[in-house]
């Protein structure tokens, strides 16, 4: 009960293409950038390249008083900073990118709460040494 086909198969066209496998590229779909590691460093804004690190070195200084208070770290915040902000200065200096202001203004800042906090330690603790020293001296003379 099957109907009879009406004639031979049509002919397989001849190709000189090899046999692409499903799933395989047949040649490359994305283009690598140029210009090394310099791309993977810097955002582009506005048509010029920045510093990532130059950013980092920004963002964590600001960020970096307000850590004290959040418990995420103040002092590791600025380290990171200092940090950050020297590298992407010698970064700078070797590529020609933008951001040296901003890593300028995030090591300023950075060294800038450094100093502040090691005064406010220092006032800390001069004012718990003023303090024992008035309990050992009213206890001593009675009164």
């Amino acid at each position: 009960m099957s109907t009879p086909s009406s004639g031979p198969p049509p002919p397989v066209p001849e190709s000189n293409a090899p046999t692409q496998i499903v799933g395989q590229e047949s040649g490359p779909s994305t283009a690598v950038p140029v210009g090394g590691a310099a791309s993977s460093t810097s955002i582009q804004v506005g048509g010029r390249r920045i510093n990532t690190l130059a950013v980092v070195s920004l963002v964590t200084a600001i960020v970096a008083p307000f850590g004290h208070v959040t418990g995420i770290g103040g002092l590791t915040l600025t380290i990171i900073s200092i940090v950050t902000g020297h590298m992407a200065r010698a970064q700078i200096k070797r590529t020609g990118e933008e951001g040296g202001t901003l890593a300028l203004i995030g090591l300023i800042i950075s060294y800038l709460h450094i100093a502040v906090t090691v005064l406010v330690v220092i006032f800390l603790f001069g004012l718990v040494v003023a303090f024992l020293t008035f309990i050992f001296h009213a206890v001593a003379t009675g009164g």
